[in-house]
């Protein structure tokens, strides 16, 4: 399962936005048919390594120091994703679904220091075959918002192309079964 750095995909929803700083890491799928952006969504945030959750708990414990937002107290993650229809509205922890195509589900949120944006972009290659692209937009809406991703950057780029592989391994492993 290899995971590559690409050129922002020009099908997105977010490829005519503007941004201070994106990335885009894609990989394939194989023999994945059924596979929906739905399913791709869920798994981006059912599997994520243990050190990912607890790095996102730190961040929220830090920040809401400064007032930026947090998610608010959720029920099991289990159930929320359960319920999960990728709807535009519906909200993942920190991530807010602001749009969404049969192929695409944009996630993100506006906060006082930047905007982001997660693309999950599901696109049909050869027979059998699927390509995920996750694409990240930043916005700074003001020098904290510099100073706040200086720190993130790294973990960013780090942590997406990891999360993509984990993406990409549990959906094959559900689609054998």
């Amino acid at each position: 399962m290899r995971v590559v750095k690409v050129n922002f995909p020009e099908k997105s929803i977010l490829s005519n936005e503007q941004f201070d700083y994106f990335d885009c890491y894609q990989g394939k799928l194989i023999n994945t048919e059924n596979i929906s952006v739905v399913d791709v969504c869920k798994s981006f945030f059912s599997t994520a390594p243990n050190w990912v959750d607890k790095l996102f708990y730190l961040r929220n414990r830090v920040v809401s120091l400064f007032g930026l937002k947090v998610p608010k107290s959720e029920k099991d993650k289990t159930a929320i994703l359960a319920e999960f229809k990728g709807e535009e509205g519906e909200q993942l922890g920190l991530f807010k679904v602001l749009e969404r195509r049969e192929n695409e589900i944009v996630l993100g949120e506006n906060d006082k220091h930047l905007n982001f944006k997660v693309s999950i972009l599901l696109d049909k290659l050869e027979t059998n075959s699927k390509s995920i692209t996750i694409s990240t937009i930043v916005v700074f809406n003001n020098w904290f918002g510099k100073l706040y991703f200086l720190p993130v950057k790294p973990f960013h780029k780090l942590i997406v192309p990891i999360m993509l592989k984990s993406i990409l391994k549990d959906l094959e492993k559900n689609n054998e079964r």
